[in-house]
């Protein structure tokens, strides 16, 4: 009867978890140091009260369940497997970052050094909190209850999606199939090492390239707001003048 009641307590932080995944735009912490949509910056103190009650949510079920590592995936895993499906994940995630750059942008956006301390923090800390909440909670009760894996993984997978917010109306199509691309890819790592350490990996890998490729935190702006889309980025520099290639000019005077 206690066993059944700790479980259901994990169960009950679980769901807590969620919705505090669900609320990462409140405190600012859903888009690293991008200005949100009112114009203001993230504030630190906002940031760090959500990844407190993240690690503090985590901390309790591990304490309460009577067996999170074999039962809710909450552990490291193999660790030669998690290391070699992390950096995996992380190297795929790298690609993809400076793919969706070079064909969006025409080019490596690096952002300013400033915004990266906290563009670092929040990739490790919000990679760990979805981890341990979608793919070590969420999956290894999914597990627990019979489900079959591969329904498990992609269940898991769409309510990330959905506490992230990423498929909402206005949001970049690209984020959204990159996140559903995470959850599932980190669902399957954990499946096959046994914890969340491949996912945690490859996940902060993820998002660090995609900042440093974009110079976006997480949502790129839609076409036409990018300063690439502009007149002026395009135009030629004031006092630079258009070469004609070799031979041009000659047949412009004919």
């Amino acid at each position: 009867m206690e066993e059944l009641l700790r479980v259901l307590v994990t169960l009950g932080l679980t769901g807590l978890l969620f919705l505090l995944r669900l609320e990462a735009a409140t405190f600012r912490a859903a888009e690293y140091d991008e200005p949100s949509a009112d114009g203001r910056r993230s504030t630190f103190r906002l940031r760090m009260a959500w990844y407190l009650l993240g690690f503090a949510l985590i901390a309790a079920a591990l304490i309460i369940h009577p067996a999170p590592a074999r039962d809710l995936e909450l552990g490291l895993g193999d660790r030669g497997g998690a290391l070699l499906g992390g950096f995996a994940l992380g190297a795929i995630g790298t690609a993809q970052a400076g793919l969706f750059a070079r064909l969006r942008y025409g080019r490596l956006r690096m952002p300013p050094l400033w915004s990266y301390p906290g563009a670092v923090l929040n990739a490790i800390g919000t990679a760990f909190i979805d981890e341990a909440a979608f793919r070590g909670l969420v999956l290894g009760f999914l597990l627990v209850a019979g489900i079959d894996p591969a329904i498990a993984i992609v269940v898991q997978a769409l309510l990330y999606v959905l506490a992230t917010r990423t498929g909402a109306s206005g949001r970049s199509r690209y984020v959204f199939g990159l996140s559903l691309f995470l959850g599932i890819a980190a669902g399957w790592l954990t499946t096959i090492t046994g914890g969340i350490g491949a996912a945690f990996l490859g996940h902060a890998v993820t998002r660090i390239a995609v900042f440093v490729c974009t110079g976006h935190a997480g949502q790129p702006a839609p076409r036409g707001h990018e300063v690439e889309d502009s007149w002026e980025f395009r135009r030629t520099p004031d006092g630079w003048r258009q070469m004609e290639p070799p031979g041009e000019e000659a047949r412009a005077d004919r």
